[in-house]
């Protein structure tokens, strides 16, 4: 099969012929159809420090992915043949404390599809039965390839009450627009979505945002002058990893605000505790997504009308893997699909 491989230390990418995955008796193989391109899949491509510290090549990436299952284990009861499916991306131990409990997204033994073991940015997958995800049989295709970055959203979005809330979200990339649709749908009453990026404000302004402001034009606390809010914002998800965009957040929230976090900072920062602390913050970090309720809340999204798919703004062929990630490195666009059929 055709796959994409992380095979040098160095940056880049090689489309290479490989075996296709064996399964176990407890596993599934799935034909890829379509897969999303992460964040995590760009510094890997980079090759930065987190990534050539991280990945042991050669290695297939990618973890965000739709396909049909083709094979199953022999002890596999829950899955047939022909069922479109995604897969949850965190692998996990199944036998410390936080799995036994059922609290399966807190294992600290947890291995990441396409970054610890080989992923779904190849013609065919193996993942283990308790990772694969059913899909409805009348899904759209594009949105079932994303369900994990929108889970990310919707992990982070749900942390908190959103009902007739005030929201900030710092960094409009695709799932910091997303966790704002969520918001919005939720009931919360402002959304605002910050970001020094014009063509991803833009975006967020086409699923009805409140606001989408550039940060290093216009601050917060003129945001909330704007909208009449009297005492700051209730709700805060930090999507960006930016320490000046946290810091600013942390200056406008409400006393006993609430703070979600997901963007993972490049470097250190400082905080202010003494506002955390005054102001009786609650802040809680965000990883992937509670398995499986998350998936549950992302599938009833979707039924239930919630249109995520304009987030997908770019398409194409695997073998033109440099152009989309030249692509996500623009800065301009929202998510982007490969298509492996």
């Amino acid at each position: 099969m055709k796959a994409l491989i992380k095979d040098k230390n160095e940056a880049g990418l090689t489309l290479l012929e490989i075996a296709e995955p064996t399964i176990g008796a407890r596993d599934v193989l799935i034909k890829v159809i379509k897969t999303g391109i992460c964040g995590t899949d760009l510094h890997i491509y980079e090759w930065d420090d987190w990534a050539s510290n991280t990945i042991k090549v050669p290695l297939t990436i990618g973890h965000e992915f739709v396909g049909k299952i083709v094979e199953l284990g022999s002890d596999v009861k829950s899955f047939s043949v022909g069922d479109l499916v995604s897969g949850e991306g965190h692998l996990v131990c199944g036998q410390c404390r936080n799995c036994l409990a059922g609290r399966r997204h807190l294992c600290s033994f947890t291995l990441g599809l396409g970054v610890n073991r080989d992923g779904a940015f190849a013609e065919y997958v193996s993942i283990p039965e308790s990772n694969v995800w059913l899909h409805d049989k009348d899904v759209n295709m594009d949105v079932a390839a994303i369900f994990d970055p929108f889970g990310n959203a919707v992990h982070t979005a749900y942390s908190f009450s959103l009902l007739g809330e005030d929201v900030v979200v710092t960094g409009a990339g695709p799932i910091g627009i997303m966790s704002a649709i969520v918001a919005r749908h939720a009931g919360a009453r402002n959304v605002v979505i910050t970001d020094p990026n014009p063509y991803r404000r833009e975006l967020a302004k086409k699923f009805g945002v409140t606001l989408a402001i550039d940060p290093t034009i216009e601050s917060l606390a003129e945001v909330q002058k704007k909208l009449g809010m009297k005492i700051g914002f209730d709700v805060g998800f930090e999507m960006s990893g930016n320490g000046t965009a946290f810091k600013e957040m942390i200056c406008n929230m409400a006393h006993g605000g609430k703070i979600a976090l997901l963007g993972i900072p490049a470097q250190g920062y400082d905080i202010d505790w003494k506002q955390v602390i005054f102001k009786m913050l609650t802040l809680k970090g965000i990883y992937g997504r509670e398995m499986f309720e998350t998936w549950y809340q992302m599938n009833v999204l979707t039924r239930g009308g919630l249109d995520i798919s304009p987030i997908i703004t770019h398409q194409f062929h695997f073998s033109e893997y440099e152009d989309a990630f030249k692509t996500m490195k623009s800065k301009e666009s929202g998510k982007i699909i490969l298509n492996w059929e």
